[in-house]
């Protein structure tokens, strides 16, 4: 079948149900949302109306969950009379209605219907349910911003690709996204920059112009509710205390000194971070209060990474609070901070999740890790007992290069080719069984320092998102024993997908001349990436 991701079973009969003006749904309990989007979307595509059936009638779509199938399982069969899509849960019939649009075709994924297309099915029964419950996409929106549209074309595009979990990158040095009633110079000030380099930091091209932006709370309000009738969880990542530059500059009682700052205009680690006071704790539990209110998502991101320290060192008052808490040192004070939002999440039944520096100094005792640094964070977490999402830089960092050739726009990092991600296997091979039960999951990220568009945006992650999402769904061999060449396959049907999407993704022969960026420095690594 041409499906992404592929299917755990198929079985294929011989002919095809042809669907027609009188198809209509029978929605059971808890599906009604899915036979919504099936209207708006399939319907949209297909000028077929989709009314309401009864399960008696000739030509019906039914939908129901059925007890006994694991959540996000579901079983799709396509006979002459009718279609039935049963899940574990309203999340799997809702998958199992992407795997049928699917088999629709390319077509299937327009807004309008073209002339003169004849819809129907083949006769078939899939069962299939994912490896993982976290399959998921990190979307840096602070260092490009990205309009509310744009966030919810994306959500469509993950739930095309069977992906649930939108990790939404909201702050940083160069942009605060999210408003927050309590601290409104947060995005009065802190969301706008007043220029932008252009390419990597060494390089010498800006553009002279402001940037930024940010999203009322009835924008994220918008996009959660969106995301859930996708069945997609929005995790929402407030960076502490590092990568904080844009709160300093609106808000500079929360830095460590005296310098007056602006919103940062150019990437890297940025040695300003927060101040390890009470009142720095306080600020952000007023803007954790805020967050908690707009996302119900268990896990909140807290960031962690990055975080220098040199500030700290200098800083009277941070080395007051090291004597103060009787810490060995920074490292350990950073655990402190980290440690103060673990348990005030826990408090208000959440979790805190953090990229892998967290580790440092000692762990938060209900905390989860993003492992970004290689696999290592990741294996010592799961180890620990802590629960781990695999997102290791050297595999699934969309914003790396996808060639080696000289008209990748602004390459950075290494070469990950649509193989390559294909390739990845989320679960440390040293991992006991027991340990490996820590691994929540899988998930890509699309950090946009040189991302200026959605054009950009969409060129780095696909078509390797479909590799990805594949890697995350299903149960496949080990890396060098995976068909490739039968992806690839597959993946001929995808683009037209894509296409009807309307995806500027890089073809396989290469970057169209308008995707280029000739002249503007990136920053390659040149060699293999490390394998762990």
């Amino acid at each position: 079948m041409d499906l992404i991701p592929l299917p755990d079973r198929t079985e294929r009969a011989e002919g095809f149900l042809e669907l027609g003006d009188g198809f209509g749904i029978e929605a059971g309990p808890g599906t009604e949302g899915t036979a919504r989007w099936l209207r708006a979307t399939l319907g949209a595509a297909t000028g077929l109306a989709l009314p309401p059936r009864k399960g008696d009638e000739y030509d019906v779509l039914h939908l129901s969950v059925r007890p006994g199938l694991d959540a996000e399982a579901y079983r799709l069969v396509v006979a002459p009379h009718g279609v039935h899509i049963q899940g574990g849960s309203p999340a799997g019939v809702f998958w199992g209605a992407q795997t049928m649009r699917q088999l629709l075709g390319p077509d299937a994924f327009r807004r309008a219907p073209l002339p003169g297309r004849t819809w129907r099915l083949p006769l078939t029964e899939i069962r299939d349910s994912p490896r993982f419950r976290w399959r998921g996409l990190m979307l840096d929106v602070a260092r490009h911003f990205m309009p509310k549209d744009g966030v919810l074309r994306y959500l469509d595009l993950l739930a095309a690709h069977k992906l649930n979990v939108f990790h939404f990158h909201l702050t940083d040095d160069q942009g605060w996204r999210v408003e927050i009633a309590k601290y409104p110079l947060l995005t009065e000030t802190g969301s706008w920059r007043s220029r932008t380099k252009f390419g990597h930091r060494a390089s010498p091209l800006w553009e002279e112009k402001p940037h930024g932006g940010y999203y009322t709370q009835d924008d994220i309000r918008e996009i959660v509710a969106y995301a859930a009738e996708r069945h997609i969880t929005v995790v929402p990542e407030i960076d502490v205390p590092g990568h904080s530059q844009a709160a300093i500059a609106a808000y500079p009682e929360l830095g460590n000194t005296d310098v007056v700052l602006s919103v940062w205009d150019t990437w890297g680690i940025n040695p300003n971070v927060l101040a390890p006071t009470d009142n720095t704790l306080r600020f952000y539990e007023g803007v954790f209060e805020e967050v908690l209110e707009l996302f119900p998502s268990e896990f909140i991101h807290v960031g962690g990474d990055e975080c220098l320290k040199d500030q700290w060192r200098q800083s009277p008052t941070a080395q007051e609070r090291i004597r103060e808490l009787g810490l060995k040192d920074e490292d350990e004070l950073q655990a402190w901070f980290i440690g103060h939002f673990d348990k005030w999440l826990t408090a208000r039944g959440r979790r805190l999740i953090g990229w892998d520096e967290i580790l440092e100094g000692g762990l938060a005792e209900g905390a989860a890790v993003s492992s970004w640094r290689g696999y290592a964070g990741g294996v010592a977490a799961a180890r620990a007992g802590h629960d781990v999402v695999m997102c290791p830089e050297q595999q699934v960092y969309l914003d790396h290069r996808q060639d080696p050739g000289a008209d990748e726009p602004v390459p950075i990092g290494y070469v990950r080719t649509l193989e390559d991600v294909y390739r990845f296997e989320p679960v440390p091979a040293e991992l006991t069984p027991e340990e490996a039960r820590h691994v929540l999951g899988t998930q890509a990220n699309v950090w946009t320092e040189v991302m200026e568009d959605q054009g950009r945006v969409d060129y780095q992650t696909f078509p390797r998102l479909a590799a990805f999402a594949e890697v995350a769904w299903s149960s496949l061999p080990a890396p060098a024993e995976r068909d490739f060449a039968g992806f690839e396959r597959r993946m001929a049907a995808h683009y037209g997908r894509l296409d009807a999407l309307g995806v500027a993704y890089r073809p396989p022969t290469g970057p169209r001349p308008w995707q280029r960026r000739p002249g503007v420095l990136g920053r390659p690594i040149d060699g293999p990436p490390p394998n762990r």
